[in-house]
């Protein structure tokens, strides 16, 4: 990729981002809340039911708690992905040939890597407010939780969330979270989590660019063309969802592990191994396939919009915009 090719995929996978975003937020809301549910804790049963449940419960802006961080950070999140990998295949390629399947599996890897700076403190903030009403439905909820274990499990959000029955939980911004965090547990309290978040985006980059690589390919009419642009979102599509469902265990347990408030009976997890074994030994193995369906409801247009975004080329558009207002000044 040129150097003067850089602002205009930045400026292509925010946009991208925005608008995916924007999009399916909702089902987003609705996989972090049934990956967190417990065996016999359950107050959703499906994806429609938490989408219902959350209207009823919280109002339409419900479904977008915790928007507002992933809109602001997802910018710079999709961005450095997708330039990264565009930046790594660009130096692996030979002579301008075409890249061999390891090597673009090494260029997502590397792009994976690249964004979890700024991808685990967005998930961090955005699965806490996520949550919030789960648990709150949780406590409301008969026969689940006895007034006596109304407890929350970490300190720094018991003011949020800690609450009592027959009261409804005070509103948390994403801003008092990260403020709390910062100043309890410092710049690693952001960044619970990055394990497991590189063992989720790291294999999810790896799967995803060479997969979406090879099926753009078959819709190029020759090799030098360009794809259609609806072939370059149904591979979007395809290769994100498929990477998703792979790597969902991955994002079960960072869920577990980024969530800091806690139901009654809900147990903590000292890290990546003792997550897998507790969730595996207490809740069988298909437990690290809640939330499959959505995330891959999630993904797969995401991925598919940021690939039409580029098609399109919005973001050349706008630096050449920005070029010949420059040279007419």
């Amino acid at each position: 990729v040129a150097e003067e090719d850089l602002p205009a995929k930045l400026i292509n996978g925010g946009i991208a981002g925005i608008v995916g975003v924007t999009c399916v937020f909702p089902i987003d809301l609705a996989k972090t809340r049934l990956q967190n549910q417990r065996q016999g804790q359950q107050v959703y049963k499906s994806m429609v039911d938490c989408l219902i449940k959350t209207v009823r419960s919280e109002g339409y802006f419900g479904m977008y708690r915790g928007a507002a961080v992933n809109l602001t950070l997802v910018t710079p999140e999709k961005a450095i992905k997708m330039a990264a990998n565009d930046f790594f295949r660009c130096h692996l390629s030979k002579d301008g040939r075409g890249l061999t399947v390891f090597r673009e599996m090494l260029a997502g890897c590397a792009a994976g890597m690249c964004q979890v700076i700024i991808t685990t403190p967005m998930e961090m903030l955005k699965i806490q407010l996520q949550d919030a009403g789960r648990l709150a439905a949780q406590q409301r909820k008969p026969g689940i939780i006895p007034p006596n274990r109304l407890v929350t499990t970490n300190v720094v959000l018991s003011r949020s969330y800690n609450v009592v029955p027959n009261t409804s939980p005070r509103a948390v911004s994403a801003t008092q979270i990260a403020r709390e965090l910062l100043h309890s547990q410092g710049i690693q309290g952001l960044y619970k989590g990055l394990g497991a978040t590189l063992l989720r985006d790291v294999p999810f980059s790896i799967v995803y660019f060479p997969l979406f690589a090879n099926l753009n390919k078959l819709g190029k009419p020759s090799p030098d063309a360009a794809a259609p642009f609806y072939w370059s979102f149904i591979s979007g599509c395809v290769a994100g969802s498929t990477a998703a469902v792979a790597v969902n265990p991955c994002d079960v347990v960072k869920t577990r592990l980024q969530s800091l408030s806690k139901g009654a009976n809900e147990e903590t997890y000292s890290g990546i191994i003792d997550c897998f074994s507790k969730v595996m030994k207490r809740e069988g193995p298909s437990a690290f396939l809640k939330g499959a369906g959505c995330r891959a409801l999630v993904i797969a247009p995401l991925f598919g919009i940021v690939q039409v975004m580029y098609f399109i080329g919005v973001g050349e558009f706008i630096m050449s915009q920005s070029s010949l207002k420059l040279i007419s000044d």
